[in-house]
């Protein structure tokens, strides 16, 4: 598995280049620029920034002085941010957009998995019913509904939990509780869905049956020999849904009013800081990468089948 996990970090250098190329190029064919402003400043004043900047240079030789700086770990400085490099705000937002992430993924992985075996062991049932239709509910409602409902319930009618902000003090895990359960509730729906379908037809495979022709116990052959199994298609999904989390949700950063990486690469798409904007994107793809192996990895210890691959 080593040899595969450093064959396919070397591949996704050049895969990192092609999505910083054709990101760039994006970007700047965009209308508009990081000093187009309502009210227009003096032309030198506007020439002096741009070379600056390099924005002066044909885009071949800005995109080659942009990889030149990624390959000395520089992400450049931002176009709207004064004093302050790409590094630095990535990093002001990282931990939050991280943390609030890892947590809904794992809320899901733990309920949207537990509801999906039920569902599957109990098909066609009452309680599987219960679930589908908390499943389509959750992909049916958009944070973006669930959110502001459950601020005005929990937040400011009942008083239970903060409804915004993010206060870092020795309370200040408490001011996720509800971005994370609004986050976390469409990827329980998808979770439960994938996992009941998966379960199912664990529970029918030639493996399942062999071990109850061997008399094992029922918890045993669910727990020991079908959830591994059941397992697989999760661990597929869960690696690039985990990487889209952490990379931030504008959504559930705005309504929250949290200082995450989502909210910061909205905010400087739309004032056209290209280098922020570039930033955020290698993050991202570095992180799809990253999950994506992990996923591999995971998948070749859950079925030894993969392992001769």
């Amino acid at each position: 598995m080593l040899a595969l996990a450093v064959r396919r970090l070397l591949l996704a250098i050049p895969t990192l280049l092609a999505i910083v190329a054709a990101a760039f190029v994006l970007m700047h064919l965009a209308p508009g620029g990081p000093f187009t402003k309502e009210r227009q400043m003096p032309p030198e004043i506007e020439r002096r920034l741009l070379a600056e900047y390099k924005l002066d240079l044909p885009i071949h030789e800005q995109l080659g002085h942009y990889v030149l700086g990624l390959a000395r770990g520089d992400l450049g400085p931002s176009m709207t941010y004064k004093d302050k490099d790409v590094v630095d705000i990535i990093a002001e937002g990282a931990p939050t957009s991280a943390i609030l992430g890892i947590a809904a993924m794992m809320l899901a992985l733990f309920v949207g998995g537990g509801l999906g075996v039920i569902a599957a062991l109990r098909q066609n049932k009452a309680q599987d019913y219960l679930v589908m239709a908390i499943a389509i509910a959750g992909v049916c409602l958009p944070p973006l509904v669930i959110g502001p409902i459950m601020q005005l319930f929990f937040g400011v009618q009942w008083g239970l939990l903060p409804s915004q902000g993010l206060h870092r003090d020795e309370f200040g895990l408490i001011y996720l509780v509800l971005p994370v359960l609004t986050l976390s509730l469409p990827l329980i729906a998808v979770v439960s869905r994938l996992m009941r379908a998966s379960m199912i037809e664990a529970l029918r495979s030639n493996a399942i049956r062999t071990a109850r022709a061997k008399g094992l116990p029922e918890a045993q052959v669910i727990w020991r020999h079908a959830l591994p199994i059941a397992m697989l298609p999760i661990v597929s999904y869960a690696g690039p849904a985990l990487a889209g989390v952490m990379a931030g949700s504008f959504v559930i950063e705005t309504v929250f009013q949290l200082p995450g990486i989502g909210k910061q690469f909205v905010l400087a798409a739309q004032q056209r800081d290209y280098t922020l904007v570039m930033g955020v994107v290698l993050i991202y793809s570095f992180l799809i990468i990253l999950m994506n192996l992990a996923a591999d990895l995971m998948y070749r210890v859950l079925d030894p089948r993969a392992r001769s691959q």
